[in-house]
């Protein structure tokens, strides 16, 4: 955690929603800084986005998961400061080619995105470490990118087995030198909605030059 006395305090209750965009070139001005949250569609992204930001209309939820196909801008009241929903990705029901055009998408905001600062990986705590979920850590760890997992939904398991996911999640991913912190995170029960908090709070701080 930052304790300097010079330190940046976010307002996550702040977030508003700022802009969509299809493509890398209809995004906002690339400056600033963005830590982005990426997912499986119902991983429950959408949800864990809202309740950071004690804000349930903020990030559109659906029913029906694979619906979320532009990348949303939330600006913070911090200067510059922005959150970023990434479509969901590997739904069976999406075509195999709107498929390829949002891995397209995605792929080209990752590599090239100069505002992106971090980046905040969704995994349902029933489903972690799926071949997407890999192939992130994989990306984040190559590009050096500061990574979080949350590990939703825990609320689905009993505390003891879903700290077992946790330690199991941690000694998997103990040579990824991208990651931050490993978090159980459910959006019902409002759990590690403050330690989330925090962990973005200190990556702004870390990418965020001081006066």
């Amino acid at each position: 955690m930052t304790t300097d006395s010079d330190s940046i305090s976010i307002s996550y209750n702040s977030a508003r929603f700022a802009q969509s965009a299809s493509k890398l070139s209809n995004c906002p001005p690339d400056d600033g800084y963005e830590i982005a949250f990426a997912g499986r569609s119902n991983s429950g992204k959408s949800s864990a986005i809202n309740t950071i930001t004690n804000n349930k209309k903020l990030a559109r939820t659906s029913k029906t998961p694979g619906r979320t196909q532009l990348i949303n801008f939330f600006s913070l009241s911090t200067p510059k400061a922005r959150l970023v929903d990434l479509p969901g990705y590997g739904y069976a029901k999406v075509s195999l080619d709107l498929k390829a055009e949002w891995g397209r998408h995605l792929d080209d905001y990752l590599q090239n995105r100069e505002s992106l600062s971090a980046l905040v990986l969704i995994m349902d705590i029933r489903k972690p470490l799926t071949d997407f979920d890999n192939m992130m850590l994989n990306w984040s760890d190559e590009s050096s990118l500061p990574t979080v997992i949350l590990l939703t939904k825990s609320d689905k398991m009993k505390f003891g087995p879903a700290k077992q996911v946790y330690f199991k999640t941690r000694e998997a991913l103990e040579g990824h030198s991208s990651l931050v912190d490993i978090i159980l995170f459910s959006s019902l029960k409002k759990s590690g909605v403050e330690e989330s908090r925090a962990t973005l709070t200190d990556i702004f701080n870390h990418a965020m030059p001081k006066e």
